[in-house]
C-alpha cells in the first residue's frame, strides 16, 4: 500500500455516505433497506461505483445463496423436520435439566451452520415453549443460552449468516483493487471455516453447559406456554384471568348502537373476545363492528366484574356456553403469546392502526416490554421490535398471520403437519445442495439454488411458499450495501483509513491488530446490522492485513466472524432480540452472561484463525 495516500474528494464523499449510513442505522428514522435503497442511489449518482456494475449484487453470489438458503430453510420446516428435532431432544434429556440444554444448544448450534439464524430462532421458540410445559424447566433457563449458542453456531459454513454470504463478494471486489503485486485472496469454500466454527460452537456448549446455574438464577420463573394451561399462565403474568360469559344485549341496554370499540371503552368493560350478531358469529370482532338489540357477546373476565357491567348495562348474563361453545374450545382457540420481530411491518405501529380483528380476526389483550405491562388503552400503543403480544384467537388464524413474518408465535399451538411425507424429499435435496458446495467447483449460489429448486419441483413448498419464506428486507440490504463496500475499495478509502490506522498502531504484532479490528467490527455489529458492520470493516481490514504484511484472508474472516460475536444488547442481533420478551430477561442479564463469552469467544477466534489459515 501507498504510505503516502492522500485522502480525495471521492473518499471524503465515500466516508460522508458511511457515516450518514451509521447515523441513519443508529437512529432507526428511516427504515434499513430504504436507507440501503438510498445508499445504492447515491452511489450511482456521484459514480462513485460504475453504473454498469451497481446492481450487481441483486444478482451477485451473495444474495443468490441467500435466496436458496431461505428457500430450503422453509422446506425443511415445512416438512416437520424441527418437530422430530424437538422429540429427539426430549428422548435425550430424559427430563433431566443439564441434558436438556445441552441437547436444545447442542442441536441448534449445529442447524445454524446451514439455516439463518433469526429464522431458525423464529422456528424453535414454539419447540422451546413445548419442552418447557412438558418437562417443567423454565424457558428463561433455556431462551438465552439457545440464542447464544444459535450465534456461536453461525461460523461453520460460508451459508451460515449473511456478513459470511457476502464476505466472498467483498473478497472478489478487494482482489480487483490489489496493489501491484499484491496477492490475489483466495475465496473461502462452503466448508473452510468449519475449523474455526466448530470450536466457537463447543466453547459456547461448554459455556453453558458449566456455568448455566449461575448465570442464570432459578428464581426467574418464566414459563412456556400450551394450550393446556394458559389459563393459569396469563392469570400469574397478565392478570388476564377469569370466566367467559355470554351476554345478550336487550332492547333497554345503553349498548345497542354502539361499537365494540365504543363499548370496550366503558368503565369495567370486559375483554370482548367474540360476537353473535343475527346468524353471524364471529371470533376477535372488528373495533367498528355495531352491537344491537339481541347481540350475544362473548366476554372474558371476573365473575364479579361481568356481572357487575351486565347490570349496568341490562345485559342478560350466562356462564353456560350456548353460542361460543365451539369457537372457545381449547383445541380450536385460545390465549397465545407473539413476539414483533426487528423486521416487522408493525415496528412503530399502534396497535390499534394493525386491524388485527378484521385482517386476522385475532384480539389484542395485552403487551408487554421489558418490566411494562400495557392492558389498559392497548390500541395506543406503539410497538417496538421485541414487544411481546398477548393475542386471542382461533389457532388457524393465528398460524396465518404468522405466516406473514410480522410476528413470532411464541407459544405452541396446535398446526396443521405441513407435509410430512415429503420430509425425505426435502433433507435429500439439502444434501444435495451441500455436496454440490463441497465437492464441486460450482459456485455456492448455484449449489444452494439447486436444493431449493429441487424442493420446489418434488413438491416440498409451493412457489407461492417459497416466496413467503423469502426475507425481503434482509435481501435488499444485502444487494444495496455491498456496492458501498465496492466503492471503499475502488476509491482507495479502505486503503487510506487502514494507512492512518497504521500510522499510530505500526509497531504492533498481528495478533494484536487482529484483536483491534475484531474489537472494532463487534464495536459496529451492536450500534447497526452485521451486514453494515462487515460492510464497513472488511476492505478496511484487508488493506491493514496488506499494510502490515499479514494475511489479507484471516483479517476479512476476522471480520465477518466478529460481526457474530453480538451477545450484550438485545437489540444488536434479530436472535436476542426474539428471545428478550418470552425469556423475561432484562439488560443486565444479557451483560452478565454476554460479556464472559464475548471475550471467550474473541481469544478462540483468533487462536483457531491463525492456527488453521497462517
Amino acid at each position: 500500500m501507498n504510505q503516502g495516500l492522500l485522502l480525495t474528494h471521492d473518499m471524503m464523499l465515500v466516508f460522508g455516505l458511511l457515516a450518514f449510513t451509521v447515523l441513519m442505522l443508529v437512529l432507526e428514522w428511516i427504515r434499513g433497506d430504504l436507507i440501503a435503497l438510498l445508499v445504492i442511489v447515491v452511489l450511482g449518482i456521484t459514480r462513485l461505483v460504475p453504473v454498469e456494475q451497481l446492481f450487481d449484487g441483486f444478482a451477485g453470489n451473495a444474495v443468490i445463496s441467500l435466496l436458496g438458503v431461505m428457500i430450503m430453510g422453509a422446506g425443511l420446516d415445512r416438512t416437520g423436520v424441527l418437530n422430530k428435532a424437538a422429540s429427539f431432544i426430549l428422548r435425550v434429556a430424559r427430563g433431566a435439566e443439564s441434558r436438556l440444554s445441552l441437547a436444545i444448544n447442542a442441536m441448534v448450534g449445529g442447524l445454524s451452520s446451514i439455516l439463518q439464524s433469526q429464522a431458525l430462532a423464529t422456528l424453535f421458540l414454539p419447540v422451546i415453549s413445548r419442552i418447557s410445559s412438558r418437562t417443567g424447566v423454565p424457558s428463561s433457563r433455556l431462551l438465552m443460552p439457545m440464542a447464544f449458542c444459535i450465534l456461536c453456531g453461525t461460523n461453520m459454513t460460508m451459508i451460515s449468516n449473511s456478513p459470511l454470504i457476502m464476505l466472498n463478494d467483498l473478497i472478489a471486489s478487494a482482489n480487483r483493487n490489489l496493489p501491484q503485486g499484491a496477492q490475489t485472496i483466495q475465496a473461502f469454500s462452503l466448508f473452510a471455516i468449519a475449523p474455526v466454527g466448530i470450536p466457537l460452537l463447543v466453547t459456547g456448549l461448554a459455556y453453558f453447559a458449566l456455568f448455566t446455574r449461575k448465570l442464570l438464577p432459578s428464581d426467574e420463573e418464566s414459563q412456556g406456554v400450551t394450550p393446556g394451561r394458559t389459563d393459569t399462565y396469563f392469570a400469574e403474568t397478565y392478570g388476564i384471568s377469569g370466566e367467559v360469559f355470554e351476554l345478550t344485549v336487550t332492547a333497554e341496554s345503553p349498548l345497542v348502537g354502539m361499537s365494540v370499540l365504543e363499548s370496550e371503552a366503558l368503565r369495567g368493560a370486559p375483554l370482548i373476545l367474540a360476537i353473535k350478531n343475527g346468524d353471524e358469529i364471529r371470533l376477535a370482532p372488528p373495533a367498528d363492528t355495531m352491537i344491537w338489540v339481541g347481540t350475544v357477546l362473548g366476554t372474558l373476565g371476573k365473575r364479579a366484574d361481568i356481572e357487575h357491567f351486565a347490570n349496568l348495562n341490562l345485559l342478560l348474563a350466562q356462564t353456560r356456553l350456548r353460542w361460543f361453545r365451539d369457537m372457545f374450545n381449547p383445541t380450536r382457540a385460545g390465549i397465545a403469546e407473539a413476539v414483533i420481530p426487528p423486521n416487522s411491518e408493525f415496528v412503530k405501529q399502534n396497535v390499534g392502526a394493525l386491524h388485527l380483528r378484521k385482517r386476522y380476526g385475532i384480539s389484542v389483550l395485552a403487551v408487554n416490554r421489558g418490566d411494562e405491562i400495557f392492558r389498559e388503552e392497548v390500541r395506543g400503543v406503539a410497538l417496538r421490535a421485541g414487544d411481546t403480544l398477548v393475542l386471542h384467537g382461533l389457532w388457524r388464524d393465528l398460524a396465518v398471520a404468522a405466516e406473514d413474518h410480522d410476528l413470532v408465535v411464541v407459544t405452541d399451538y396446535p398446526k396443521d403437519e405441513g407435509r410430512p411425507h415429503k420430509i425425505w424429499h426435502a433433507i435429500a435435496f439439502f444434501a444435495l445442495a451441500m455436496g454440490l458446495g463441497l465437492f464441486t467447483d460450482l459456485k455456492l449460489s448455484v449449489a444452494m439454488l439447486t436444493g431449493a429448486v429441487g424442493m420446489l419441483l418434488a413438491g416440498v413448498l409451493k412457489m407461492e411458499e417459497a416466496y413467503g419464506a423469502i426475507n425481503w428486507k434482509t435481501i435488499f440490504t444485502l444487494a444495496c450495501l455491498i456496492p458501498l463496500g465496492w466503492a471503499m475499495d475502488a476509491t482507495g478509502a479502505a486503503a487510506w483509513l487502514a494507512q492512518e490506522v497504521l500510522r499510530y498502531l505500526s509497531d504492533w504484532p498481528q495478533w494484536a491488530l487482529q484483536a483491534v479490528v475484531a474489537v472494532l467490527t463487534l464495536f459496529f455489529a451492536q450500534i447497526v446490522s452485521n451486514v453494515g458492520a462487515t460492510v464497513m470493516m472488511v476492505p478496511m481490514a484487508i488493506n491493514v492485513a496488506l499494510a502490515s504484511n499479514g494475511n489479507p484472508a484471516i483479517y476479512a474472516l476476522i471480520v465477518a466472524v466478529s460481526t457474530s460475536n453480538s451477545f450484550l444488547i438485545a437489540s444488536a442481533n434479530p436472535v436476542l432480540t426474539l428471545v428478550a420478551g418470552p425469556g423475561g430477561y432484562r439488560a443486565r442479564d444479557f451483560l452478565r452472561v454476554g460479556l464472559p463469552l464475548t471475550a471467550l469467544m474473541l481469544v478462540v477466534m483468533l487462536v483457531t484463525v491463525n492456527l488453521v489459515f497462517r
